[in-house]
């Protein structure tokens, strides 16, 4: 007996089991999550569109002042061109930053019906893990994101590339990449949530593409 065509998903809390991607970079001063300084994140939330397609909002920064006894590793810092002590920064303390960043990320889950965020990242274990090592030393409740779940876009550009470095996935993808932009949250954010939609909605047209197939032998 033949099975019937699938339903097309149209909801994000039905897409990706109960979570809602939400894309994150960090930029720190070493590569060190317990002793290294977070010094930028940056989050760029996901929606669905009635068609089942993927965005993403403009991203949300937090510039963060380092914790107290932080290290500050020059070679990290010459690569982010971050100077920690700039007057003109406007950097927050952890707590503060992580609130900025949490907020808008809640409210998005609630607006989703979604249970909880999980982030999305290029290499992400070190995004998350700057993320969780920055939540335990605030002793933040209302941490939004799983806390060790997370979808690589170094490996779905792997897949669907065969790509895993972001500036050559995202080319790969048909988008440009500034090389002079990298290494700013921001930017990063941006191309690794375009790189992750691109992604995923091309799954979704190879999917459609055989639903319809489906449908017409059935037919």
């Amino acid at each position: 007996m033949e099975m019937s065509p699938s339903k097309p998903v149209t909801r994000m809390a039905d897409r990706f089991r109960g979570f809602l991607p939400v894309v994150v970079d960090v930029e720190t001063g070493g590569f060190h999550s317990e002793t290294d300084a977070l010094l930028e994140i940056a989050v760029a939330v996901t929606r669905m569109d009635s068609a089942g397609q993927l965005h993403f909002d403009a991203p949300i920064l937090a510039r963060v002042q380092p914790f107290e006894g932080a290290n500050l590793d020059p070679k990290a810092l010459e690569i982010t061109g971050i100077d920690p002590d700039h007057p003109l920064r406007a950097a927050l303390p952890e707590r503060e930053a992580l609130d900025q960043v949490f907020k808008p990320v809640r409210e998005a889950v609630r607006a989703a019906a979604c249970q909880r965020a999980v982030l999305v990242g290029h290499n992400a274990a070190f995004d998350l893990g700057f993320l969780n090592a920055a939540v335990e030393r605030c002793g933040h409740k209302r941490n939004p994101f799983h806390p060790f779940s997370c979808f690589d876009t170094a490996t779905l550009g792997g897949l669907a590339y065969g790509q895993t470095v972001l500036s050559k996935a995202v080319q790969a993808a048909g988008f440009e990449f500034n090389a002079r932009e990298a290494h700013s949250a921001v930017y990063d954010t941006e191309r690794t949530a375009q790189l992750f939609c691109t992604i995923v909605n091309r799954w979704k047209q190879l999917q459609d593409l055989e639903r319809d197939h489906v449908g017409l032998r059935m037919s």
